[in-house]
């Protein structure tokens, strides 16, 4: 006797599914679409604002402060949002300065991240840095430091383009 409270397989593998697709898209491996990145290029005293990535995509590399867009969020507050809470910064969020695509693929050639990013200039208001969140640390870095560090290749063309680095 079939019990009530139970589906049938059917439902339950349709369940999976959703469960699956669900954690997929909250995921940014692996994603079913691309998503949107937002960073933002603070320099202080001649220095830029970098912090150096606890996660993938770019773990261990040094790039601009940033992070995904929620729904919901305009541009300008996720920048804002993710600076103060990878860095401990406060920022007032500029123009938009650098937009990217950021495409990873797996050994499989599977895409395992996709990202267009777009990046923001921002005025210092107030706080040090601090890592936090995603990232392992955050710093106020010169140009000169930035020649003995690892940094997103990504992070360097945006810097260049906006005349920090030449």
């Amino acid at each position: 006797m079939k019990n009530p409270n139970c589906g049938s397989p059917a439902d339950f593998l349709l369940s999976q599914r959703k469960k699956n697709k669900m954690e997929q898209e909250s995921s940014n491996a692996y994603p079913l679409t691309p998503r949107v990145g937002v960073g933002a290029i603070t320099v202080k005293d001649g220095k830029v604002l970098l912090v150096k990535r606890g996660i993938e995509p770019s773990y261990g590399l040094w790039a601009i402060p940033g992070g995904t867009l929620k729904l919901g969020e305009t541009l300008q507050e996720c920048a804002a949002r993710e600076i103060l809470e990878e860095t401990g910064i406060r920022i007032k969020v500029g123009d938009c300065v650098y937009v990217f695509d950021f495409l990873e693929r797996d050994d499989k050639r599977k895409i395992k991240f996709h990202f267009v990013v777009v990046d923001f200039a921002a005025d210092y208001i107030s706080g040090e840095p601090k890592g936090a969140d995603d990232a392992l640390e955050a710093r106020w870095l010169s140009g000169e430091e930035l020649n003995k560090l690892p940094v997103a290749k990504n992070t360097l063309k945006a810097l260049r383009s906006i005349g920090f680095l030449s």
